[in-house]
């Protein structure tokens, strides 16, 4: 038990005593009050610290000499007694302290092994590095009462008792007349709780034991002996001894009060700030660590075991090894490093950052998991999807190749030419359809690889736009308005081609057969808006932004896999535009598509685009703008794609 509890109810302790031995009127003896006293100095010395067994051996031994006989309360620091009680008393204090650092030393060792905690040697620790008792004892010496106040601080209450202590007792020798011994021990009682505001518990301590024996040379009878003749000043004495050594405690405990809450108020500000870091987005073991050496310096390393070994996990300013480190075990395969921390980084602070390291590790792997657990599952959907279309969507026009190819080969039916065209014709829409599928399943592979790299130039809407729609069913029913003088577009010809040509199939898939769709191309700032207009079922706007998902389709009344729309998407915004789907007045959607316009002559965009520069290596499909005419004609109204 620290001094600042131990002495004050020690010195409590010796007044019962000699309290006793006085109204029992030699009843109790000598000896017994020898024994009594011996007890008690053993008994506290044991549960003190051992500093504080000096100080009870001595106020033991003025019991004894003060209280072993009639008349009580007299000091009688020579003869016999008082020798033999200074021989027992220093023997008991001796032995209690001993005893207790024993004791103590060996609990402590019994605690660590019934703990199971074993340091043994770890990654980047020497051989003096602290294990987790020595940091634990480090931790309960740092909070032990004596700390509460620093060197500075007990060394100027140690001067201050030095210059005052003397100065008032040559004060109150040349008042002495118009003042008693109560006085007296008044005047020295203010000065002790001074000199324990200013220096703390163990120099008023001394204080009070100094200004005991000033009062005992100079103000009690017989003067300057240590003898007391009266009963009452030894009493005084005693209880004034006591009551300094107990406002001292007081005092003393409420600058370690202040100091606790101090440093309660820093750690809790610490961890605040370590809370808002992790809630702002740096939620991980290294941010974490940074925060932690960021705020109280060193450095900090999180250590986990894996295959019997330590590895590191998160660091925080540590180049190298982290030697002599302390270690925070927070479970079995997993422990923070720090060393080289301020006094503010509090055991109690360092599990809290420990804790928030080894919860932000979790998290990180979690989030991991899920993300892999994510693309696993997109995989799957992918996969099911993929397996989907070659079971139909990919058979179905090649059995429509096949049936029409065996029908033509056969030798003992003879076909009209009217009926070879018509199988010819059918072998070639579903080798179109087949090509388109492919076209896409490629283009949405490379897609998701991030394998393409467009290759952005100044662009005319109305020669790749009749490119697009070439091979398309029924492309002639696709009406385009561009106004005269419409300005280039800064894309890849080939994406833009294959951006159109989808939007267009959809487009032609949906449409009645009495209203057309139609391509409409404006200019709002610096951008280009290309919109493709139908007039057919329309889209629910829950549905609008699920149709560009891969694989999704809405109804199921014609063929495909539901790719044209995602690759549209995926093409437009490597581009650097933006796709989106909208209602179109009087029923039917509107995909619009928005790209920036390019500053440069309309020339540089005539002929097909490089080779690479569009999908599966190709510009724009065949040699040229097949179909399209002069820029301008149809003076910007509506026109056949094929005009």
């Amino acid at each position: 038990m620290p001094a600042p509890y131990v002495l004050p109810a020690g010195f409590a302790m010796f007044l019962a005593v000699g309290t006793v031995a006085a109204a029992l009127h030699g009843r109790l003896t000598a000896t017994g009050v020898l024994i009594a006293c011996a007890l008690v100095t053993f008994a506290v010395s044991f549960a003190a610290e051992p500093v504080a067994s000096v100080l009870l051996a001595g106020i033991g031994w003025l019991t004894v000499t003060g209280f072993s006989r009639p008349p009580y309360a007299q000091l009688r620091p020579t003869g016999p007694t008082a020798v033999h009680a200074a021989v027992v008393l220093g023997l008991s204090a001796l032995a209690g302290a001993g005893l207790g650092l024993v004791f103590r030393w060996y609990s402590r060792r019994l605690t660590l092994v019934s703990m199971g905690r074993n340091p043994g040697p770890r990654r980047g620790a020497s051989p003096g590095a602290a294990a987790p008792g020595a940091a634990a004892s480090g931790a309960a010496a740092s909070a032990a009462p004596g700390a509460a106040i620093g060197v500075r601080r007990q060394l100027a209450g140690v001067l201050l008792a030095a210059v005052l202590l003397p100065l008032l007792t040559v004060v109150l020798a040349a008042g002495r007349a118009h003042l008693n011994l109560a006085d007296f021990v008044l005047v020295y009682l203010v000065a002790v709780v001074a000199i324990t505001v200013i220096g703390g518990f163990w120099p008023a301590v001394l204080a009070a034991v100094a200004a005991s024996l000033l009062l005992n040379w100079y103000f009690t009878a017989p003067i300057h002996t240590f003898t007391i003749a009266q009963p009452r000043e030894l009493l005084a004495l005693l209880l004034f001894v006591t009551v300094a050594v107990a406002v001292s405690s007081v005092v003393h405990l409420a600058a370690r009060r202040a100091l606790q809450a101090a440093r309660a108020r820093e750690e809790a500000a610490s961890l605040l700030e370590l809370a808002q870091t992790v809630l702002g987005g740096a939620d991980s073991p290294a941010a974490v660590l940074e925060h932690l050496t960021r705020t109280h310096g060193g450095q900090a390393e999180l250590a986990e075991r894996v295959g019997g070994r330590w590895i590191r996990a998160a660091s925080s300013g540590v180049d190298g090894a982290l030697a002599a480190a302390n270690r925070i075990d927070i479970r079995a395969d997993l422990a923070l490093m720090v060393t080289g921390q301020d006094p503010s980084a509090t055991p109690a602070l360092l599990a809290g950052y420990a804790a928030q390291a080894a919860a932000a590790l979790d998290r990180e792997r979690l989030r991991t998991q899920a993300a892999q657990a994510e693309a696993l599952a997109e995989g799957n959907r992918m996969r099911t999807a993929l397996l989907a279309a070659v079971s139909h969507d990919l058979r179905t026009p090649l059995a429509s190749i096949k049936a029409s190819v065996s029908s033509l080969r056969q030798t003992d039916v003879e076909w009209s030419e009217a009926d070879e065209a018509d199988l010819l014709a059918t072998i070639e829409q579903n080798a179109d359809r087949l090509d388109a599928l492919i076209g896409n399943l490629l283009d949405m592979s490379r897609l998701h690889t991030g394998s393409l790299q467009p290759f952005l130039r100044p662009t005319a809407i109305d020669e790749v736009a009749p490119v697009a729609v070439g091979g398309l069913d029924d492309s002639l029913r696709l009406e385009m308005a561009v106004p005269d003088g419409f300005p280039l577009v800064l894309a890849d010809p080939g994406l833009l081609e294959r951006v159109l040509a989808n939007l267009f199939s959809n487009a032609l898939r949906y449409s009645p057969a009495g209203r057309p769709p139609e391509l409409h191309a404006g200019l709002e700032g610096g951008t280009v808006r290309l919109e493709v207009v139908d007039h057919g079922p329309g889209v629910p706007d829950e549905l609008k932004e699920r149709i560009f998902e891969p694989f999704e389709r809405v109804g199921d009344r014609h063929p495909g896999v539901g790719l044209g729309l995602a690759v549209a998407r995926g093409f437009a915004e490597a581009m650097g535009g933006r796709i989106g789907a909208f209602d179109t007045p009087g029923g039917g959607l509107t995909v619009r598509v928005t790209l920036p316009a390019a500053g440069a002559d309309r020339s540089a965009s005539h002929g097909p685009g490089p080779r690479g520069s569009g999908p599966r290596g190709s510009g724009p499909r065949g040699s040229g703008p097949r179909g399209s005419g002069p820029r301008g004609s149809g003076q910007g109204a509506p026109r056949p794609a094929g005009s």
